[in-house]
């Protein structure tokens, strides 16, 4: 089956459930906690009592969604240990979690552009020009696609 899709999603017959990537995305991702944990550890902050503060989650809620994080292999735990402390754990990005960035970096994209604020948080620049990275809709090929030219295969 293929489906044009027109400006707007075109509608389709019954649920798509499993079957729609986003949905089995978002079954993994899909909760603020998670996503923000994963922004900052994309941001590179590894340690849990870190994490704990820069999302401002409890640490039972923290706890919680880092170890469902760590079972979808997103994170890894990683023992670590301070001169003079007990042994402690880091949770650093899996390959998986790095292939996340760009739909973290579409989202804070999104909600710059159409939630902003005057203290919105970082704005990723590329080390080489020190220009703003955008997400775009590129084909595999390379050409950019825009809304009306996507079309979806089942």
């Amino acid at each position: 089956m293929v489906l044009r899709l027109t400006g707007r999603l075109a509608r389709r017959r019954g649920p798509v459930g499993d079957r729609c990537p986003i949905d089995r995305t978002l079954q993994i991702v899909g909760s603020r906690s998670a996503f923000l944990l994963l922004r900052e550890a994309l941001y590179g902050t590894t340690r849990f009592d870190d994490l704990v503060r820069l999302t401002g989650f409890t640490e039972a809620v923290a706890a919680k969604r880092l170890k469902e994080l760590v079972d979808h292999g997103l994170l890894e735990r990683r023992p670590y240990q301070e001169p003079g402390q007990r042994t402690r754990h880091e949770y650093v990005l899996t390959d998986r979690g790095h292939d996340l960035m760009p739909a973290l970096l579409a989202l804070a994209q999104w909600g710059r552009t159409h939630s902003p604020r005057k203290d919105g948080g970082p704005t990723p620049l590329h080390d080489g020009c020190e220009a703003e990275v955008r997400v775009v809709m590129q084909c595999a090929a390379g050409h950019p696609v825009v809304e009306d030219e996507l079309v979806l295969t089942s």
